[in-house]
């Protein structure tokens, strides 16, 4: 098994280990009482549940990550970042600033019932699954994508346009394409783990044309083989020899 490609949401080894209480804790943890008190959205009080119950990453069973994706950009789009925050950015602190969300801007609750408002008139659940709104389509099959914005403090980029009518965001083109990860284990020969998210081929006939993508779903990686004993000791291995004729 290799790393785990999902866990890069607000955990990532490189932040500041309270980074995820200053980014998430106002929306997501402790229910912006401003926003679930919204009258204009009978829904607010449950759409506050949903994200207290969010785990907080964007896998594709990650149920609550879709609300507050739309929320967040809604967002964002309603107020200049220095109206959301209560400390600032500082140019002397830039990765612990900015932080602590202001839930008692007008913006929060007019953006949390907004998005609730949206997904209702769309038909999809406040708490569904994520993957069950992000994905692509290969040979009329669904294929949940997980991943999210980079706005949201994501690595795992994954860039898609909403389109309520089509399900939420079909058809994901943008976002992590080849992924690895590379290390050595004390041998001469490095252990890699890599990933194409979107396929190796653009034929629908190929059997390469979504083996990958649904590798990077399910989380799963390819085992990349440099040394002559590990391309020996593939299971897919196949050898052709060529020669020339005269």
């Amino acid at each position: 098994m290799g790393p785990d490609i999902s866990r890069v949401v607000y955990n990532h080894p490189s932040l500041p280990s309270s980074w995820e209480e200053r980014w998430l804790s106002a929306p997501a943890r402790s229910v912006p009482p401003a926003a679930c008190g919204d009258s204009r959205s009978p829904g607010s009080p449950k759409a506050c549940v949903v994200l207290a119950r969010w785990d907080r990453t964007v896998d594709t069973g990650s149920r609550g990550a879709l609300l507050f994706d739309r929320f967040w950009r809604k967002l964002l789009a309603s107020a200049p970042a220095a109206q959301l925050w209560k400390v600032p950015f500082d140019a002397a602190d830039p990765v612990r600033t900015p932080h602590t969300l202001d839930t008692a801007a007008p913006a929060v609750a007019r953006s949390l019932a907004d998005a609730v408002a949206e997904l209702n008139a769309a038909g999809i659940a406040l708490d569904s699954k994520l993957g069950e709104h992000q994905f692509v389509v290969r040979d009329g099959k669904r294929i949940p994508v997980p991943g999210g914005t980079e706005s949201l403090g994501i690595w795992n980029k994954t860039e898609g346009v909403w389109n309520a009518a089509a399900g939420g965001y079909p058809e994901v083109s943008t976002g992590s394409s080849h992924i690895q990860a590379v290390g050595w284990d004390g041998g001469r020969c490095p252990v890699a783990r890599t990933l194409l998210t979107y396929s190796q081929s653009s034929n629908p006939n190929s059997p390469h044309y979504s083996d990958q993508t649904e590798l990077f779903s399910d989380k799963r990686w390819v085992t990349s083989r440099f040394c002559e004993r590990d391309i020996l000791n593939s299971p897919a291995l196949k050898v052709v020899r060529a020669s020339e004729h005269r």
